[in-house]
């Protein structure tokens, strides 16, 4: 039953992202905005606030660097023991914009990297709420419209993004704060 419904909610979403609104102008839009939300452009993100910020700056990109490999660790779990193929690698009539992955699709890196990203920036600047997470919704839905993942991936990316930034945040401070003062101490 619940096998059922995932692919009737993958394929009415696929439909939607990935045929029905495409155009040249989201073409363009997609392909360029779902790169920043991969783990390597977080992780530089991350690197830069920590290189070249204030006190606090700097610990907010420890704990969004620290939440972000957390949360990737997750995501290469779940990718290699479940090994799920990529949309455009079992459906026929999917717009594929010539991207070829040769990682498994669920759940999504890049949705789970900018939901990661798009909470810790949440908790820690409550006035940036509404322009991160329209972001991290804008990287899900280039994700699909690329045909490069099935919409429960993103869903699945988004919940794992979300729940790894609150247990970093809420949890798992102490990674945060010793590689903080670390890195503190090597720069005295």
């Amino acid at each position: 039953m619940m096998k059922k419904f995932l692919f009737k909610f993958d394929d009415y979403f696929i439909n939607i992202f990935n045929k029905r609104i495409k155009n040249s102008y989201f073409d363009k839009i997609m392909f360029y905005s779902t790169n920043i939300g991969g783990a390597i452009s977080s992780t530089i993100i991350s690197i830069t606030l920590i290189l070249f910020g204030d006190e606090e700056i700097r610990f907010f990109g420890f704990e969004l660097l620290v939440a972000i490999v957390f949360s990737q660790f997750f995501v290469q779990i779940f990718k290699r023991t479940l090994g799920r193929q990529r949309p455009y690698k079992v459906l026929d009539d999917i717009n594929t914009f010539g991207i070829d992955m040769k990682d498994y699709s669920f759940p999504s890196g890049h949705t789970t990297a900018s939901f990661c990203m798009a909470t810790i920036i949440s908790i820690n600047y409550p006035q940036l709420l509404t322009f991160a997470i329209l972001f991290a919704f804008l990287i899900g839905i280039s994700r699909i419209y690329l045909g490069v993942h099935f919409p429960s991936d993103v869903l699945a990316g988004a919940m794992l993004g979300v729940v790894s930034a609150f247990i970093v945040h809420y949890y798992f401070q102490w990674p945060v704060q010793l590689l903080h003062n670390i890195f503190t101490m090597i720069e005295l």
